[in-house]
């Protein structure tokens, strides 16, 4: 199978940056996509940015400007750099793969990691 695992999140003050990132393991045949979706409380699980194979990229509007996802394919590793830090980026960050899985039989799945908490102060 394949794995997720996430690190980077935590506590800063209003106006600063955060690194995120997310690396997958595991029976891996490729990766096409790779993305992080943000859930705060009370609130659905929004796509934040995403990026393909080729290295295009998408951003939620309200982060434009201030977050770059990159990609690191060597390692099936998907970055998060997050500046000018808002209270309203406060929420559960998770990531996401869209891998085709090896083995006898290649199936596409998408994965996800297990959360990892940035909280902003103002």
């Amino acid at each position: 199978q394949v794995h997720l695992v996430e690190s980077g999140g935590g506590l800063v003050q209003a106006g600063g940056s955060l690194r995120l990132s997310c690396a997958a393991s595991g029976s891996i045949f490729s990766i096409n996509g790779m993305g992080w979706y943000r859930q705060a409380p009370g609130k659905q699980r929004d796509l934040v940015a995403s990026i393909i194979s080729g290295g295009s990229t998408n951003y939620q509007d309200s982060v434009k400007g201030r977050f770059t996802i990159s990609r690191d394919d060597a390692s099936n590793t998907v970055y998060l750099l997050m500046n000018s830090l808002k209270p309203e980026d406060t929420a559960l960050y998770y990531c996401y793969a869209d891998v085709t899985v090896s083995g006898q039989r290649q199936y596409n799945a998408r994965y996800w990691g297990q959360g990892t908490q940035v909280t902003v102060s103002s």
